[in-house]
């Protein structure tokens, strides 16, 4: 599970995602998938610079603060946990996942009711190779 968020320039958004993998080793490249009625679609679609976190498997509870409908901006859904604003994106970052990435867009596909943005990793901003990663599906959380 990944959370990506971005700043627009009035605020920080950001959203759960779980179709997040590797493109490319040279140049590292990412593709993330959201709905594209999200809101953040837009933003991203001006926005070309973010982040994904990684979560870890103690990060339940935040992947589901960033999954609600309706959620308040992420500077609220980060007020309890540690996190800092990547020095390439200028977006949060929580700081206990397994790995954050800071990435530039830099092919938008429309894909059915998703929309992919296929970004260049600009940054990573850590690597905890010590944490198990959150992983879900069939709707449910696997064990760490």
């Amino acid at each position: 599970m990944v959370v990506l968020t971005v700043r627009d320039g009035r605020d920080d958004l950001g959203t759960t995602i779980t179709s997040f993998m590797s493109v490319s080793l040279e140049p590292p490249m990412v593709l993330a998938s959201v709905a594209s009625s999200s809101y953040l679609t837009e933003v991203l679609g001006r926005c070309p610079r973010w982040a994904a976190t990684i979560l870890s498997a103690s990060q339940r509870a935040l992947a589901g603060r960033f999954a609600a409908e309706g959620r308040p901006s992420a500077r609220i859904l980060l007020a309890s946990e540690p996190h800092h604003r990547g020095e390439h994106s200028g977006a949060l970052v929580p700081d206990t996942g397994v790995s954050a990435l800071e990435c530039e867009t830099r092919r938008i596909v429309e894909a059915g009711d998703h929309t992919l943005f296929v970004a260049e990793v600009v940054s990573t901003d850590y690597v905890s190779a010590g944490r198990a990663p959150l992983v879900r599906a069939a709707r449910r959380y696997l064990p760490g």
